[in-house]
């Protein structure tokens, strides 16, 4: 096991409750145990929230280099938009 550092969380004393009773149902041998898996948990969804940001402005460096979409007439796109709305309510049976 890598080496260990022992350092200081405040918790409520809700969780602290919620920690023990994990720990007393034996679901977890220590509290220490229970946050080391929270940190893993928490590194992992850092890991891919930073690779969500990486794809995105990939994505969105693509877009720029791409070029212009050209002149855009809202009036009609709103129209479209509200159109396939429509065929998908009535598509789904949930026509208003």
């Amino acid at each position: 096991m890598a080496s260990v550092e022992k350092i200081s969380v405040a918790l409520t004393n809700e969780q602290v409750s919620a920690l023990k009773a994990a720990v007393d149902a034996g679901e977890y041998a220590t509290t220490s145990e229970i946050v080391r898996e929270a940190v893993r948990d928490w590194q992992l969804k850092r890991e891919l929230r930073q690779e969500d940001v990486k794809r995105l402005r990939q994505m969105w460096d693509e877009g720029v280099a791409s070029g212009s979409a050209g002149e855009l007439d809202m009036k009609k796109l709103r129209k479209e938009a509200r159109e396939r709305l429509e065929g998908a309510k009535k598509a789904s049976g949930n026509a208003d």
